[in-house]
């Protein structure tokens, strides 16, 4: 029962990681910069993976699609790649996680699901390192034109679908820890079942008796009955 608990949390933990990590990818601030005026913002500029856009003071925004992939910065490129394939990896974790949990009823053998679940967790695993390398990547490159003073262009901070990235990478992973871990303690469970049930066995097994002691027994036997039989003989 311990185990399916621990399978159901780290279904709960790796599925709220999963939709986490897909909504990055279509948040708009991964960065931002605004530009202060004397008492309100006049301008924000942020920008994702997609597009670049730019919010005056009157909430209205003007956004502008990046025209090329192939002419885009290779950081941004990586980026959409990691985040794509960690998209990926966890759907295909969650299929995987609901045919072989224990609380469900399909996926075979008890053996068989059991790889099937490691095989989720590995799936969630990577999905939350593809998720987590992306969301550092980013910011390293957003800190590094940040703190550099030959950089003269516009410069941006951290936006919060980063943030956002990184939580949910770290879901994925303990996620898919926890269901490797289950795995490793129902193996063990299984062993401690099978050796208490070999030892109950053995237990219960009937006994053979002792050559020796059941001839010392019908030795004294008979000696009680001879020495009885001339104690009458006498008498």
């Amino acid at each position: 029962m311990s185990n399916m608990m621990t399978e159901i949390f780290a279904f709960l933990l790796t599925i709220c990681g999963w939709v986490l990590t897909a909504s990055t990818v279509a948040t708009d601030y991964w960065k931002v910069s605004s530009v202060d005026g004397t008492v309100i913002t006049t301008a924000t500029f942020w920008s994702n993976l997609w597009k670049t856009c730019v919010t005056d003071s009157t909430g209205v925004s003007n956004c502008k699609d990046f025209p090329s992939m192939l002419a885009l910065d290779g950081y941004i490129q990586l980026c959409r790649g990691l985040m794509i394939a960690a998209v990926c990896l966890g759907f295909f974790g969650a299929i995987f996680a609901l045919v072989g949990m224990k609380c469900t009823k399909i996926g075979g053998s008890q053996k068989t699901k059991a790889r099937t679940a490691c095989l989720a967790g590995f799936h969630f695993i990577l999905d939350g390192i593809c998720s987590l390398t992306a969301c550092s990547l980013y910011a390293h490159k957003i800190t590094s034109e940040f703190f550099d003073p030959l950089f003269v262009a516009q410069k941006f901070e951290l936006g919060g679908s980063l943030f956002i990235g990184w939580g949910g990478s770290i879901l994925c992973i303990l996620g898919g820890f926890v269901f490797c871990l289950s795995l490793a303690e129902g193996f063990n469970l299984r062993y401690t079942e099978c050796g208490y049930n070999r030892a109950t066995s053995f237990a219960s097994a009937p006994q053979r008796p002792n050559p020796s002691t059941t001839l010392q027994k019908d030795c004294q036997d008979q000696g009680g009955t001879s020495r009885q039989f001339g104690r009458n003989a006498y008498v």
